[in-house]
């Protein structure tokens, strides 16, 4: 067991000391030049951490993940903070469509853009996720990311909306195989019953565009990377196709955490 300590505790420092020295640099050169290390001092470090690599090289890869886990945690923390001043145009949007109860306490934003094979992915745990969930107040935000496609579809969704079919519209749209186009969406537009003319008039309404640019807006201000994303209240942010389970286990940490 204390060979065990000791090899974990000398992995530890190499690692950290090959983090410094991928952060900064001259980290090492630093210290020296302030008087924290010798020059025989600084020789002596930088030979052993130049042998550790090349002896396991393992070493850098710990480090170069060790890195990134910080940067992401820096990036969660910078969105999560932008969510928590704009709470009225993310999880208390009254702009967007909101599944669930309109009233619950566990606040969830969806990001997702209809084209996403990976948000089509998830669209039926969503549903069992708000049937299973009776508290949950889910704001679905639609971000067309893929192209002049995803412009339509979305347009579309948003469109449907206006006649208050947004979700049996959303289903038919993506669960489709078919070739984009106008004429498909007047055909499934038709297949939920909607006003497919007033469908394809309201696509290009004030209303619709400036929803759909707003949600580009607020994707970009916690640069979001990906659909589709997850805002569990102002405490996580899950990205790509997150399973049921996964969710689940999310709301019951925002539960517990109020």
């Amino acid at each position: 067991m204390k060979k065990l300590i000791t090899f974990s505790f000398r992995r530890a420092a190499l690692a950290g000391a090959a983090s410094l020295l991928l952060l900064c640099g001259g980290a090492v050169s630093a210290h020296a030049a302030d008087g924290s290390f010798s020059p025989a001092q600084r020789t002596e470090i930088v030979e052993i951490v130049r042998n550790a690599l090349k002896t396991d090289p393992t070493i850098l890869s710990d480090a170069i993940s060790s890195l990134q886990a910080q940067a992401s945690a820096r990036k969660a923390s910078s969105a999560l903070e932008t969510v928590r001043r704009n709470k009225a145009q993310y999880g208390e949007s009254t702009t967007d469509v909101v599944l669930g109860n309109k009233n619950g306490k566990l606040e969830v934003v969806e990001f997702y853009d209809p084209r996403c094979q990976y948000c089509r992915k998830v669209l039926g745990d969503v549903d069992h996720l708000i049937g299973s969930e009776p508290d949950l107040r889910l704001v679905e935000k639609i971000i067309p990311v893929l192209g002049p496609n995803s412009v339509i579809d979305a347009e579309a969704i948003m469109a449907a909306g206006l006649q208050g079919k947004y979700i049996p519209f959303q289903k038919a749209l993506m669960t489709d195989s078919s070739a984009p186009s106008l004429d498909r969406i007047r055909r499934l537009a038709q297949n939920v019953g909607l006003d497919a003319d007033r469908l394809l008039k309201d696509m290009k309404s004030p209303a619709v565009t400036t929803a759909l640019s707003k949600n580009l807006e607020l994707a970009k201000a916690i640069d979001l990377e990906g659909t589709p994303t997850f805002i569990i209240g102002d405490r996580e942010i899950i990205p790509g196709a997150a399973s049921e389970n996964d969710l689940k286990a999310a709301l019951d940490r925002l539960r517990k955490a109020r």
